[in-house]
Formats: C-alpha cells, structure tokens, sequence
C-alpha cells in the first residue's frame, strides 16, 4: 500500500533495532554507545538482568556479567541516548534486585533504588513481569510501572500437557511455597475454585541469607489423592519448592506440578531430575 510520504516520515523502517555497542577496556570500564540518531523516538531497551552467559575480560581474567553488570550497561546506553529520545521505556522481565524489596533492620533497599535511579535518568516507563513484590512500584509512584502476571500462561499450558487435569475442589489445589507469593496463589485458587496451603518461616534468624521455615501449614482441605500446583515467581535453587513437593506426597498427594515464571535452577538442575525420577 502506498502510503503519504509525510505521514509515515520516519516510521517505516527496515528495522526497529537499534544498533549499539558496550565495548570494555582492559580494565573492565565500559561506556555505551549508540550508533545512529533516536532523536524524537520512542525507544524501548530490553535487559536480562539474569543472563550469566556473557563474559568480558578483566586484567586478563573472563568475568561473567553479573545482575549489577546487566544494571549498569542499561544506564551506560540510557546516558547515551542523552536526553534526546522523546520517551524511554525499560523492559525487564526479571526485575533487577527483586528480592531486596523491603528492609529488615540496618540493609540496603536495592530495587526501590534501582527503580528511582532509572526514573531520574529520564525513563517514563518500567515493564516487567510477576515482580517479586509489586508494592515496590510505591518507591516511583509518578511513573509508569507495569507488572505482567503469567497466571494464563501457566494454565495453558498446564492443560495442553495434561488435558485430565480435573479443576475443582475436590481434585486439585494451589500452593504457595511461601506466604510472601500468597498473592499469586490466591488469585489461581479463587480463579479456579480451589484450595491452598503456605509455609512459614522464622524471620528472627536468617540462614544463607534466608529466613528457616518453621512449618507447612494447610488452608482449606486434605491434600490426599489431588493433584497439586505449586506456585511461585521464581525458583532460584528450588529448595522450597522440592521441600514442599515432598511434604505433600508424604501427606498422600497425587500428582505435583511446579509453575515458576522465572526458571533460575542457580544450583543448576539435578535435584530437580533426581525428584523427578523417584515420583515426586
């Protein structure tokens, strides 16, 4: 279709990627660069804050990128952009330092930081998806934040592998591996009729940097011979949820499913494998 040259000046374009570079010296410095003009554009920059994979040289040793590296080359291409770009738009799928959303005593408040930062180099708008906690879009109230839930995502595909999948009360239920994704849960088990069940923690000790659970309490009804979805944002080494998975077959449950929007396997994947060999 021919359109008016003048309409569509400047929209119409081979490609919408932007080229750009993030060189590092020997030092392990680095600076952005941005190879062509985004004067007046809406520009959208996408980062994965959780990509280990990528390495760059440091006095001669390989480092890998870390969360804080991925943060840092994002602000490096915003400081490139210089204020030009009519409006910036940051699309992190992992909300980098989403765990470190509240203070306990004397710490740091990372991703509220993080956020504010973003906001004061000139981004308009934060997309992500099932932020570990959503109440830290209170730390930038007066700009966009958009927290993307993937509870449809989930269900699909649940039923596309498992089309005997009976949803109601009396075959299925939902679980939180702990009560800080409760939300999460309770928006599944409402949405599909269901029942849950949480773990508690003791939050007056921390080991490894985490709060022990103390116990695995039931809300609502036996778990015996219903299949289970156990839900979460994240699984990270996947102790909670492989703990809970044996819990429930101990308790008489049928058959387990694991739903996690972000798969970080930290500890990489065997526990997983050996669980699922031994049924669990």
């Amino acid at each position: 279709q021919q359109h008016s040259a003048i309409a569509f000046e400047g929209y119409e374009r081979d490609t919408y990627l932007v080229k750009s570079e993030l060189p590092r010296f020997g030092s392990g410095e680095a600076k952005g660069i941005i190879l062509e003009s985004v004067r007046g554009d809406d520009l959208y920059i996408l980062v994965d804050v959780c990509n280990y994979s990528l390495t760059y040289s440091l006095s001669g040793q390989v480092n890998h990128m870390s969360p804080d590296d991925h943060f840092q080359n994002l602000k490096r291409i915003i400081a490139a952009v210089a204020g030009k770009a009519r409006r910036i738009t940051v699309i992190m799928p992992f909300l980098y330092e989403s765990r470190q959303h509240r203070r306990t005593g004397r710490e740091s408040l990372d991703c509220a930081l993080a956020l504010q930062e973003l906001v004061n180099m000139g981004v308009e708008n934060i997309i992500t998806f099932d932020a570990h906690d959503p109440r830290i879009q209170n730390a930038i109230p007066l700009h966009g934040f958009e927290t993307v839930q993937p509870s449809y995502q989930f269900i699909k595909n649940l039923l596309r592998n498992q089309p005997d999948l009976q949803i109601d009360k009396d075959h299925l239920m939902v679980i939180s591996p702990d009560e800080g994704g409760m939300g999460r849960a309770i928006y599944l088990a409402n949405n599909l009729g269901v029942g849950m069940f949480y773990k508690r923690r003791d939050y007056s000790t921390i080991v490894d940097g985490r709060n022990p659970i103390v116990a695995h309490e039931f809300l609502g009804t036996d778990v015996k011979g219903k299949d289970m979805i156990i839900i979460d944002d994240m699984i990270s080494s996947g102790d909670s949820m492989l703990e809970v998975a044996q819990l429930l077959k101990a308790r008489g449950a049928r058959k387990i499913f694991m739903c996690a929007t972000f798969g970080l396997f930290t500890n990489g994947l065997s526990k997983f494998d050996k669980g699922f060999e031994e049924g669990m």
